[in-house]
């Protein structure tokens, strides 16, 4: 119930603070985790990302997180094509509510908070209103142990006017 409430939260914050804006996208990914993506430009060269979904490596769980994105439009030349290809990097953070105890500590629900430091292209189109993005992401998790573990995810995102 916690977790739901805490979805709730989050999602209702993000929107009402950029729904008016036509530089929020919403959108789906998959792969680590798997679930609600959203972005916040803030200008053409920063924005502000988070997801909230489900983690299926090591201990499954739910997790939240957020990063600070630079993008970087002159490291991929594409040639013809109509749509923008930045690189991305970044730095956030993530909270996971583990539900399994594969640690061997007795304890069956551990809250892992981690640094995020993501590494990603975006595929923005030129005529819709649609980005997909794919990124790699080293997550250096501080608590309740010191971890590195790996994200991987793919989106895609629609941009609301």
């Amino acid at each position: 119930m916690k977790h739901q409430t805490t979805l709730t939260v989050v999602l209702v914050f993000m929107g009402t603070s950029a729904f008016a804006q036509d530089q929020l996208g919403l959108g789906l990914i998959l792969g680590e985790p798997t679930g609600l993506s959203v972005k916040y430009w803030l200008d053409d060269e920063h924005a502000i990302d988070g997801a909230a979904g489900w983690s299926f490596w090591d201990d499954d769980g739910f997790q939240l997180h957020a990063d600070y994105l630079w993008h970087n439009y002159e490291l991929l030349d594409l040639g013809e094509t109509e749509g923008r290809v930045p690189v991305y990097y970044g730095l956030g953070a993530r909270l996971k509510f583990e539900n399994d105890d594969n640690r061997g500590r007795g304890d069956d629900d551990d809250t892992v908070f981690g640094i995020r430091a993501p590494l990603g292209i975006t595929y923005r189109f030129a005529n819709e209103p649609l980005d997909l993005f794919a990124e790699i992401v080293p997550v250096l998790d501080l608590t309740p142990d010191v971890e590195l573990n790996l994200n991987l995810a793919v989106g895609i995102r629609i941009y609301v006017h």
